[in-house]
């Protein structure tokens, strides 16, 4: 299995070391602002402009997508799938995963994370250091989740949210599609789609363009 690497900054990074963690092969990386041939001891294969020569050249290589925001991450992905990319996953040997949780592709798991019984996770889903996911929980598409956060069980993540570092989600509460929740926050209520929150407990401060 061979892997490129969509991202050259610090989230990027990371991906890579745990697929050297793991001895996978990477051939190299795309990014559209890379400056140069070589980038974190990898060949700089070139940006979108230049998919159609690198999947010519590597027709068996899997991308990840190595950038942390999520709607960058989201168009990245239409773009690769249309073009007939295919997905890897990145999920750190450390990380603690239930034999019967659902990963879905490109998606990456940090190290020291904690995914329990009967989650769900979607595609190119981040989850990042040492945080935690109970049973039953379902997180949707191109979410983020922080280091450090800590979801209680049947807890349900919409769409490409973004849950903010040190986190702390109680039981059974659902967090609405694009919504954005600050730094150290705690949920213990439902929040909407396209919501700003932040504080303890998490308060809504404002609202995004859907």
């Amino acid at each position: 299995m061979s892997y490129i690497v969509y991202g050259a900054g610090g989230h990027a990074k990371v991906v890579i070391d745990i697929l050297r963690s793991r001895s996978e092969k990477i051939v190299g990386v795309m990014d559209d602002q890379a400056q140069t041939k070589e980038w974190n001891g990898l060949s700089v294969l070139g940006g979108a402009d230049r998919l159609p020569d690198i999947q010519n050249q590597f027709p068996e290589a899997l991308f990840i997508i190595a950038i942390g925001d999520n709607e960058t991450r989201k168009k990245i992905a239409c773009m690769l799938a249309k073009s007939g990319g295919r997905f890897g996953n990145a999920i750190h040997s450390s990380a603690v995963i239930s034999s019967n949780v659902t990963i879905g592709e490109g998606t990456v798991v940090m190290p020291m994370v904690v995914i329990n019984t009967d989650a769900v996770i979607g595609e190119h889903v981040i989850i990042n250091t040492s945080a935690t996911v109970d049973h039953d929980c379902h997180i949707s598409d191109y979410a983020h989740i922080s280091p450090g956060v800590n979801m209680a069980g049947s807890v349900n993540i919409e769409a490409s949210v973004h849950i903010g570092i040190g986190t702390a989600i109680v039981p059974g509460v659902r967090v609405g599609r694009n919504t954005v929740i600050g730094a150290g926050a705690c949920v213990i209520c439902d929040l909407p789609n396209h919501a700003v929150a932040v504080g303890c407990p998490a308060k809504i401060i404002k609202l995004r363009k859907g």
